[in-house]
């Protein structure tokens, strides 16, 4: 801590205050957090490696409402404690503050962790009052912070990637905006970690460089009720920062670096497991029988994981199975899996269950009712099913019925699925019931995805080796993930893209799902459905599963044994990479990424930070590709046509970083290349 003195006018004379100041940082960023006389701000966030100085003004720090009072890092507070602590891996600074009007607490919390170049903030608030308050409008990051001056600045919101403009408000899909110098290539990622509907980003307020790191206040506004002596912990916020062409700060290292090893819930050392899923063809037309003849086909086709999808049971919301499709049971469903060598998965859906289960009848004061006080009906693929409120005792029971569904059939992977804030096709949001956690519509929004975290959370601790998906229906958008669904489940089923036949959307629009999504989502979290892996050309649909998280549909009965022979040996080639590359270190798309279409080529690379990678072209109507990225400084790869097993000579980090031209066959949609590290040390 630093102190200095600062000026305050008290009753018409001056007199002199300590200003305090604490420091927070690694070998790559530091941040100077003062306290004086106006109230808690940041007055210095640089990046080391530039010397950047990033704040271009003061700002409030943080920012809350309650009832009619504003409060802020300007308010009138008072300066309780700093205390400085280790949290796995994390160096953590927390600064207490007490109002003194005693209404709140509120400890600020910024975290740093050891070599990346990223900052971390969130929020504690305590009800200090005799009185029931409830928290609106609250921003967990206030900065005036910037990489330039405003007509240096350009825009990026989505994931990163698509432009816009920089007086901009992010929603529901920002999950992440980057702000950079069109002169240097500097700038940072700002990472709203608010779960699904509820982020809202503000950037460039006023048309300049200020932010606002919060929740919604509007379409989807935030609301939390706290009882006297209760604490709320926030959302947090991430800053990462990167430089364009810098080595290892080069954004297609940096963001989605950082996110895999401190963001996602198993780290870096998580390794995918490759999925099949019977929803198509099947859907609920999945049996015993087919089942059957299934498996040893999965088993030649090295998957991991076989999962029965919806069907499997007659009602939504019991575990009870369907003897008429499974007169064995599912439980010697998975003893012949396993026999094969293959784990059993499960589709299971969380909030929408049928009326006539015993959860719904037993307590229809758990349902979600609409502003009608009506119970809210959710349509599905086994028709209307009723909607439960996840900010109630219901989620306790839905807890129990999963973890009970997994403990007895010792899944490897659950898709936990369907309608539970905000239908993704349209149905009004939240929960209007009385009696629930919830004392308002608007604050069962955020109680609402706090049981999604809280059954998330749980289920890990019972089944820590259990993947679990947590859907974009489930998660409330159309092809939405987020830091928050990272933090609280393993994958996302981020879509269902029709993929029937060769003229389906197919490949191509999977393609732009994950690029969109690669500048600051670790890839292999995202489940894109529903590609088959029937469907030709098959090595497109191969190639979008080594660049995201494996999982592939179809009737692969229609394969010929030549077919699954082919599939087996490519998946296994995949996995022996996979098991000694870490490839959540990076992602580059490449050539006509915005948009692949039937004729520019495009493609991405994935590469460790200290061994291997991999290249993925689509050919479309190309016959040569150049191949552009920043590669780790002195690397040298031996590279190798996976398809052809061909060997291309070498290729180093200054020819990568120049541009690699690779030829293309013209009789083949895809070329796959293994880049085998030689030379091990890295920048």
């Amino acid at each position: 801590m630093r102190c200095a003195w600062v000026c305050v006018l008290v009753f018409g004379s001056v007199a002199l205050m300590p200003a305090q100041s604490w420091s927070i940082g690694n070998d790559q960023i530091s941040r100077r957090v003062v306290f004086d006389a106006r109230g808690l701000h940041t007055d210095s966030l640089q990046l080391r490696a530039t010397g950047t100085e990033y704040v271009r003004g003061r700002a409030e720090e943080f920012s809350f409402q309650a009832g009619t009072r504003q409060f802020s890092g300007n308010s009138g507070w008072l300066v309780q404690s700093a205390r400085r602590s280790e949290n796995s891996g994390a160096q953590i600074l927390a600064i207490e503050l007490k109002d003194k009007q005693n209404a709140f607490g509120v400890t600020v919390h910024y975290a740093v962790y050891a070599g990346e170049p990223a900052i971390r903030q969130w929020l504690t608030i305590t009800n200090t009052a005799g009185r029931l308050q409830t928290l609106t409008h609250l921003a967990f990051t206030r900065l005036n912070a910037s990489p330039c001056e405003p007509h240096d600045c350009v825009l990026t919101g989505g994931y990163g990637t698509i432009p816009r403009e920089l007086f901009m408000t992010g929603r529901v899909s920002d999950a992440a905006i980057f702000l950079r110098s069109v002169r240097t290539g500097e700038g940072m990622a700002v990472i709203n970690e608010a779960p699904g509907y509820l982020k809202r980003t503000e950037m460039g307020e006023g048309w300049g460089t200020g932010l606002s790191v919060m929740y919604d206040t509007d379409l989807f506004p935030f609301a939390r009720s706290l009882a006297p002596g209760e604490t709320f912990e926030s959302a947090r916020s991430s800053i990462v920062f990167f430089k364009d062409g810098a080595g290892l700060l080069d954004p297609h290292w940096a963001i989605p670096g950082y996110m895999s090893r401190i963001v996602m819930r198993r780290g870096p050392d998580f390794k995918p497991a490759w999925l099949y899923n019977t929803w198509e063809p099947f859907e609920r037309r999945i049996n015993e029988s087919l089942v059957n003849e299934l498996t040893p086909i999965a088993a030649r086709m090295k998957f991991d994981v076989f999962t029965i999808d919806d069907g499997w049971q007659p009602r939504y919301g019991e575990n009870e199975i369907n003897r008429t499709s499974f007169p064995s049971g599912v439980d010697a469903v998975a003893a012949k899996l396993k026999a094969q060598g293959v784990r059993l998965g499960l589709w299971v859906p969380l909030a929408a269950i049928g009326v006539d289960t015993a959860d719904y009848k037993a307590h229809p004061e758990w349902a979600c009712l609409d502003a009608r006080q009506r119970p809210k009906i959710t349509m599905t693929a086994s028709g209307p099913s009723g909607l439960m409120c996840l900010a109630s005792g219901y989620r306790e029971f839905a807890l129990k019925r999963i973890s009970d569904l997994i403990a007895k059939y010792q899944l490897a992977y659950v898709k936990v699925d369907l309608t539970t804030v905000f239908n993704a096709y349209g149905e009004e949001p939240g929960c209007h019931a009385e009696g629930h956690f919830h004392r308002s519509w608007a604050e069962s929004l955020d109680r609402i995805y706090e049981g999604l975290e809280y059954i998330g959370r749980k289920l890990h601790e019972e089944h820590p080796d259990v993947l679990v998906d947590y859907t974009f229906e489930l998660w409330g958008e159309k092809h939405l993930i987020d830091a928050a669904l990272l933090g609280v489940a393993d994958l996302d089923w981020l879509s269902n893209v029709e993929d029937r036949d060769p003229k389906s959307a197919g490949p191509r629009q999977a393609r732009m799902l994950l690029y969109q999504r690669a500048a600051s989502i670790p890839v292999e979290t995202m489940l894109i459905g529903n590609l088959h892996a029937d469907t030709a050309p098959f090595e497109e649909r191969l190639a979008v599963a080594f660049g995201s998280g494996p999982v592939l549909l179809g009737d692969l009965r229609k394969l010929s044994a030549e077919q699954q022979q082919w599939w087996g040996e490519q998946v296994a080639w995949y996995r022996t990479l996979r098991a000694r590359a870490s490839l959540l270190d990076s992602f580059f798309p490449l050539g006509a990424w915005q948009q692949p279409g039937s004729g520019a080529w495009d493609g991405f690379v994935r590469l460790s930070r200290e061994s291997d990678g991999m290249v993925a072209i689509f050919r479309n109507t190309a016959t040569e590709a150049e191949v552009k990225l920043v590669a780790p400084g002195s690397a040298t790869y031996r590279a190798r046509s996976v398809f052809e097993n061909k060997d291309l000579g070498t290729v180093t980090s200054a020819q990568l970083s120049s541009g690699w031209q690779i030829p293309l066959d013209a009789h083949r949609s895809v070329t796959i290349i293994e880049l085998h590290r030689v030379q091990q040390r890295s920048q």
